[in-house]
């Protein structure tokens, strides 16, 4: 009777997912008003900083203190990263390592970031679909270098039912799979299989689809947002008749990543192509936005790859051409995830917590009440706010109307959460004629008095210029932490010392995958990209030599170390 129960419980269509390793065989984004039992936020406290050890060894989900201070960025940056996430509650640790939970308030900002990104996605062409996140194992095999890129992250589903035993619940030998199921690391395999039955004619390209949704890698060390299990992102891919016309899109989604990176999060990238050892497995071409964080660590942000006619060849994936000719498609795919939510903490935030750019702010501006325990009073107080709320259509404001909260706690919490510009407004302010403002990004103490008079012309401009602020400011600090250098051991002694600041390198290099894995190998720093503004020095005035081995250069090349 217990095993039936048992049995009744866990249901019969659980499946069993299992960490996987190909077999040698086949490699190849509004008013609130709320007033509720609070919780009083956790912890607050980070900036930038440079400790070597930290980076390699701090990977949990969730901080190990409980505290109510943040770990300063400049004695233990990753500590700090953790505390930053956890005192504005955007994830928690989920009982599956490696994986996270996210919470309203983070889910919140990505779908702010997501609502921005869709919009330039779909306004060039591209529709939203949904595909399987079950895919047959054998697709992966049908293209080798993909497989080979993925085998050893894919989780693997064998049986679609368990079974309660005496010893434990196990897997049913009756129920196992005819052919086991990838669960998706990527989608490229089971889209081109059904771009394979939508593709006929030239008449039914270019082919544009996008999917939101969620990946799974199975990563052995991993942190929040930078490095996870499972993350949620976005997929576009597409097909088309001619080379340029993919290399085209490929290029323009790589510039739709940056504008909305920098216009959105205020996070400066660079933008470039890959090495060859570092593309996408079975792209020909990979492009990427790379950041670079506080720590001196660079950020692979968003990337978009040519993939020729790969897929396209390993799917039968053929269409007719305008002459009556029968040839192979062209592809592109490209991709941005909730890694960029890990960019945006560490880029802008401080040792008081999160700090939040406006325009992907959840909450713009927070609304503090200074109440007293005199009926009118309060009743100016509240009759001010009302005022307030309608000076501010179209700016996302929440008024904190707690009880069981003193104002100072308020402050506290909010601060950690990131929310740009705070309002307090009392008894006496109701009187002056004011409010109280105070902005995050100063640390929420440079308060100053404002007219109430002028909060519908002046809070807008505020929180546009507090947007310009943390871009130019993140932009300096990029601009600081970027060096050329014309020698290797230059770059090999700063990235060796014990508080190394980091940075990007800005070096000419000749091509060659040995001299680059011997580079990662002793000091820990891979090519992040070839910048796309910077490849015409290679070839103007006179020939630059490689700064590792001498030889002739083929790019400029920038190296870092690397999340």
């Amino acid at each position: 009777m217990a095993s039936l129960l048992l049995r009744v419980l866990i249901g019969r269509f659980a499946v069993v997912v299992m960490g996987f390793e190909v077999a040698p065989a086949i490699r190849r984004r509004h008013v609130v008003r709320t007033r509720k039992a609070s919780s009083s936020s956790s912890s607050s406290s980070p900036p930038v900083a440079k400790k070597r050890v930290a980076d390699k060894t701090k990977t949990s989900f969730s901080s190990s203190s409980s505290s109510s201070s943040i770990t300063p960025a400049g004695t233990d940056f990753s500590q700090w990263y953790l505390d930053v996430i956890q005192a504005a509650d955007l994830v928690d640790q989920s009982p599956v390592k490696g994986c996270m939970v996210i919470k309203p308030w983070g889910m919140s900002i990505w779908e702010r970031l997501r609502g921005e990104l869709d919009a330039e996605i779909t306004a060039r062409g591209a529709e939203n679909a949904y595909f399987p996140l079950f895919i047959p194992q054998s697709f992966l095999s049908r293209e080798a270098d993909h497989v080979d890129g993925f085998a050893k992250e894919c989780a693997v589903v064998t049986h679609h039912r368990l079974l309660a035993t005496e010893t434990g619940v196990v897997p049913d030998p009756d129920a196992k799979l005819e052919e086991p199921l990838v669960v998706r690391p990527t989608s490229e395999t089971i889209i081109w299989h059904m771009f394979r039955k939508w593709i006929n004619s030239y008449r039914d390209l270019p082919l544009k689809v996008n999917q939101w949704a969620n990946v799974v890698r199975w990563e052995m060390r991993t942190r929040p947002f930078l490095r996870s299990a499972e993350f949620l992102w976005q997929e576009g891919h597409t097909a088309h008749a001619t080379a340029e016309e993919a290399i085209a899109t490929a290029e323009e989604m790589l510039d739709v990543y940056a504008r909305v990176v920098e216009r959105t999060l205020a996070v400066p990238v660079v933008k470039g192509a890959k090495s060859a050892s570092e593309r996408f497995a079975g792209a020909d071409e990979t492009l990427t936005i790379e950041a670079l964080m506080p720590n001196g660590w660079a950020l692979q942000s968003g990337t978009s790859h040519f993939l020729g006619q790969n897929f396209a060849r390993a799917f039968d994936v053929y269409f007719q051409t305008k002459e009556g000719a029968r040839d192979l498609v062209w592809a592109t795919s490209w991709g941005a995830s909730t890694r960029l939510l890990g960019a945006l903490v560490m880029t802008h935030s401080d040792d008081a917590g999160l700090v939040l750019p406006p325009n992907v702010a959840p909450v713009q501006v927070v609304v503090v009440p200074i109440r007293t325990k005199k009926p009118d009073e309060t009743r100016l107080v509240d009759e001010a706010i009302d005022e307030i709320l309608r000076a501010l259509r179209g700016i996302r404001v929440k008024v904190d109307d707690r009880d069981n909260l003193r104002p100072g706690p308020k402050f506290f919490e909010w601060e950690k959460k990131g929310v740009p510009l705070r309002i307090e407004i009392g008894p006496r302010d109701v009187a002056a004629g004011t409010c109280v403002l105070a902005p995050r990004s100063s640390g929420g103490k440079k308060k100053e008095a404002l007219d109430l008079d002028r909060i519908s012309e002046e809070i807008p401009a505020r929180l546009e210029a507090i947007q310009r602020a943390l871009l130019a400011d993140a932009r300096r600090k990029l601009d600081a932490n970027t060096r050329r250098v014309d020698a290797y051991d230059e770059m090999r002694a700063l990235l060796l010392e014990d508080r190394s600041p980091g940075g990007f390198f800005v070096a000419p290099w000749c091509d060659d995958a040995d001299n680059e894995d011997k580079i990662k190998a002793d000091c820990k720093a891979t090519i992040r990209c070839y910048p796309t503004d910077l490849q015409a020095q290679v070839h103007e005035g006179n020939p630059l030599a490689c700064f590792y081995s001498g030889r002739p250069a083929t790019h400029i090349a920038i190296f870092a170390r690397a999340f």
